[in-house]
């Protein structure tokens, strides 16, 4: 366990400081002035530090990737907030290792600026017009890629017409690339790599479309130059990283660091790779992520299980009052729901991956769900549930459904999230809006209460299951026994039932 400082440095945390550091910190090795840039990240959250940049940090204290350091984006207004926190403090960032058996920190170094948010993007444009940067990268959640109910990119969205019809002077992360794309291939440069770290299922091949779909609409030969020449590698990104509040100001503290946006995260990390870059890459598997052409067995499987498993904890916790992830999985009733849910529904429809099949994955994010150093909450979790049940869980039903498999556990998670969306918990607090279409989404939970296949006939989200009656009678069933005997009676109901089956 880690010892308080005694002594903290007065400023906070620069370059100039972490010579004060004890010299139990890790902190960069390398000259972070000698650094060069090559990736721009856009979507620069907590997730990212922890994940990718930890990994191009790594192998920057090996002595490689020099050349490969991150700059800074944003797309939306409030990343101007993030930004100015890490310029005032070099762009370092505090990671904060949450291990049950004991805290550990280090100071990484591997981006060195953060490009100005601004309306039009013309900063990131030109960033990513310059050939230095080779991979422009992104974490800007599931609901960030305007994803239209079949597959493609949305074309009616309003940010999608405004770039549309503004292509030089874009609002969107897609018309900022596509904008710096035909800068580069009016000036015979070659195109750099786009690589998505969220996740979707096919993130690369999700990315691709909503790119070529975007440039289309703007030239059908700049649309064609990308498709071929450039490149989109499907990716697996994991690591538990909760947001940053005060206890981990304070945890940052408590360590002699005065970080203004400190990153704490879960003592485990995966990052599997389509190795498909058209401009070079970093090494990354020397730092420990993963290089493989099957992909999407190892994304099926997180997605699934971790994913939607969070969507399983999540409403029901929000409901029941039960703040994080790790107090969920303390409950004896949510946790029992999760165990059925995951073992009888989820993993027979998943595959192995050459480490792991799906119950020793299970067992896995089990005991990472049950951290308790985590403090992950419920409602970053069931943050934007649209995008994630979506995208989640409403492919498994329909999995499910196709091949025969039940469906019971499924259809009450999907009530539990119906019943968290009428805006209430069960001791009648309410629940502050937490999607970006929460107010159509506390109509339609209101207005299921007098007819449930209300809920499950929004379109945009479950296509047609509203219309299959082995899904739909479960989930009327589930719907109005969580309303009228309460979520813990209705999830007790299903695992009674699960387990006699």
């Amino acid at each position: 366990m880690h010892r308080p400082m005694q002594d903290m440095p007065e400023n906070g945390l620069n370059e100039g400081v972490l010579s004060q550091l004890p010299d139990t910190i890790e902190r960069p090795r390398y000259d972070r002035a000698g650094l060069k840039p090559g990736i721009v990240h856009v979507g620069l959250g907590n997730f990212h530090r922890a994940h990718q940049a930890w990994y191009l940090h790594r192998l920057m204290q090996a002595g490689e990737a020099h050349d490969w350091a991150i700059v800074g984006a944003g797309v939306r207004p409030a990343d101007s907030a993030m930004r100015a926190r890490l310029l005032e403090q070099d762009c370092l960032t505090t990671l904060i290792e949450l291990d049950p058996k004991g805290k550990s920190v280090e100071i990484t170094g591997s981006m060195i600026d953060f490009l100005p948010v601004e309306d039009g993007n013309g900063a990131l444009i030109r960033c990513i017009s310059d050939p230095s940067i080779r991979i422009v990268s992104l974490t800007v959640t599931e609901g960030g890629y305007f994803i239209a109910p079949d597959g493609g990119l949305d074309l009616s969205h309003p940010e999608i017409r405004h770039d549309i019809a503004n292509p030089d002077a874009p609002r969107t992360v897609f018309g900022a690339i596509v904008a710096g794309l035909e800068t580069r291939r009016r000036s015979g440069q070659n195109p750099f790599t786009v690589q998505s770290c969220d996740n979707l299922k096919g993130n690369g091949d999700i990315t691709r479309n909503a790119v070529v779909t975007l440039a289309r609409q703007r030239d059908p030969a700049l649309a064609d130059w990308i498709d071929t020449r450039g490149a989109f590698p499907n990716s697996m990104v994991d690591c538990i990283v909760p947001a940053t509040g005060p206890a981990e100001l304070a945890l940052a503290e408590s360590f002699g660091i005065k970080d203004a946006a400190p990153v704490t995260h879960e003592n485990f990390r995966q990052w599997v790779i389509e190795d498909k870059f058209c401009a070079g890459r970093p090494d990354w598997d020397r730092a420990g992520a993963t290089f493989s052409g099957d992909v999407h067995a190892y994304e099926a499987m997180k997605i699934r299980m971790l994913n939607a498993g969070h969507q399983v904890l999540a409403n029901a916790g929000e409901i029941l009052g039960v703040e994080t992830i790790a107090g969920c999985m303390a409950d004896d009733d949510i946790s029992a729901l999760f165990e059925r849910v995951q073992r009888r529904e989820i993993a027979p429809l998943v595959e192995p991956t050459p480490e792991m099949n799906p119950l020793q994955y299970v067992e896995l994010i089990t005991l990472r769900f049950s951290n308790p150093e985590i403090h992950d909450t419920t409602r970053r979790v069931a943050f934007d549930g649209l995008s994630r049940h979506r995208g989640f869980v409403v492919p498994i039903i329909a999995d499910a459904l196709e091949g025969g498999h039940p469906v019971e556990g499924l259809a009450l998670v999907e009530a539990l999230w119906a019943r968290m969306c009428a805006g209430n918990r069960e001791n009648g607090d309410a629940i502050s809006p937490n999607d970006p279409d929460w107010e159509s989404l506390v109509a339609a939970a209101n207005m299921a209460r007098m007819k449930p296949l209300h809920w499950l006939e929004q379109g945009h989200i479950y296509g047609d299951l509203a219309r299959i009656e082995r899904f739909s009678s479960a989930f009327v069933e589930a719907f109005e026994t969580v309303w009228r005997d309460g979520a813990r009676a209705a999830i007790r109901a299903y695992v009674e039932a699960a387990g006699m089956r």
